[in-house]
């Protein structure tokens, strides 16, 4: 069960990398929490794509996922990792690594995210 968290982590992070909204919306709870730099939000759908949509220019690379801590609580799991990314835009690179955690809960036999936070590492 745990391996199967993990792995839903990372095909988020895949999709985010490929721009596949559908992935990304099919994986999460709506609305959903957000937690990072610019502060705490409850997101719905159309907010939820409007965020989406806004990282087009900007490619996303994830290049490692480290550390992951899991744990299962009846229908629901969270996660916490490290994540190393590195972002291109407008031919500028950029990188940095984040402390991540996502909250899953199953809904019927699907998991899906429900909440998400990121937290900016020093460099």
């Amino acid at each position: 069960m745990k391996n199967q968290i993990l792995d839903l982590e990372k095909k988020y992070w895949k999709a985010m990398e490929s721009h596949d909204f559908d992935t990304v919306k099919s994986l999460t709870h709506f609305p959903c929490i957000v937690a990072g730099k610019d502060g705490v939000r409850s997101v719905d759908e159309p907010i939820f794509k409007k965020m989406f949509e806004s990282g087009k220019g900007r490619q996303l690379k994830v290049l490692d996922i480290s550390d992951a801590e899991i744990q299962i609580i009846g229908d629901s799991a969270i996660i916490a990792y490290l994540i190393t990314l590195e972002y291109t835009m407008e031919g500028l690179q950029s990188s940095g690594k984040c402390a991540c955690t996502s909250t899953w809960v199953k809904d019927q036999e699907n998991w899906i995210c429900a909440m998400h936070t990121e937290s900016d590492l020093k460099k």
